[in-house]
């Protein structure tokens, strides 16, 4: 008698590397990245660790950012379908200065690629993404087709963006990850103020990881604080989003796994 054969389980490929990405909704992504939504979760110090510790292994950050931004793009793709919202305008991706700008940079090109129209805003008093990863996906934007990039490195030039918000399909808060504590200043201020007359609008709000400034250790918030619609966080669940405070900031959460290795995970 022939032994049952025996089923053999395939991982997802990771974000950048899905040919299907972009095919699924928000319930498939939800499925697609299930493994990672079901780790434990961890906070703020335990995911940075986690990311050095993967790039010590040999995982270039630029590779996380590209899954990180890859993840982002297909949600923002998936939310706009679901809210009957794809075509009706622009993507308004607005990108603070650090990694977490550059997830949204990245996702802007894997967007742009895709055939959606990116408006992408540098929200910074700099005239570059300030780490390395990030500037050389601010590069990666020059001329590329159906992205416009601009930059907002004082309040007035946010406010001038904020006038044309409501042709806008999806706004992107790429600004901040977590650690900002207390009152945000200008231009990040008028930035999620920006954010928060668009949701008033109607237009979905998706954030990058965690809503611009909400602590992804303890659900603290800054003032002002983005209240998203969806957040896209990465490699496992975060305690902070799991606080009836964030929770309530983050709107439904879905993780994507990004490429940190097992042996590099240890919170």
């Amino acid at each position: 008698m022939n032994a049952p054969a025996l089923s053999t389980y395939v991982p997802a490929p990771l974000p950048a590397d899905d040919p299907e990405l972009f095919s699924l909704d928000l319930r498939g992504l939800r499925r697609r990245w299930a493994a990672a939504a079901a780790r434990p979760p961890i906070g703020a110090e335990a995911m940075t660790g986690a990311d050095l510790r993967a790039q010590a292994l040999g995982v270039p950050g630029e590779r996380l950012m590209e899954h990180a931004g890859a993840a982002v793009a297909a949600v923002v793709h998936a939310i706009a379908r679901a809210t009957g919202r794809a075509g009706k305008g622009p993507v308004l991706i607005l990108c603070g200065p650090g990694n977490n700008g550059g997830d949204g940079l990245v996702a802007a090109r894997r967007l742009a690629e895709n055939g959606t129209d990116v408006v992408v805003a540098l929200v910074s008093s700099a005239a570059r993404p300030s780490t390395l990863d990030a500037a050389r996906n601010w590069d990666r934007l020059t001329g590329l087709a159906r992205v416009t990039r601009v930059q907002t490195p004082v309040a007035r030039d946010t406010a001038i963006l904020a006038t044309n918000v409501d042709h806008a399909s999806v706004v992107v808060d790429a600004l901040l990850g977590t650690g900002v504590r207390g009152v945000l200043r200008e231009p990040v201020r008028g930035a999620v103020e920006l954010i928060a007359k668009a949701r008033g609008l109607g237009i979905p709000v998706v954030a990058v990881d965690t809503p611009t400034a909400v602590d992804l250790s303890s659900g603290d918030a800054s003032d002002p604080v983005v209240q998203a619609d969806l957040t896209v966080t990465f490699h496992r669940p975060k305690t902070g989003l799991l606080t009836r405070r964030g929770a309530a900031l983050a709107g439904r959460v879905l993780v994507a796994p990004i490429g940190i290795p097992q042996e590099a995970d240890r919170g």
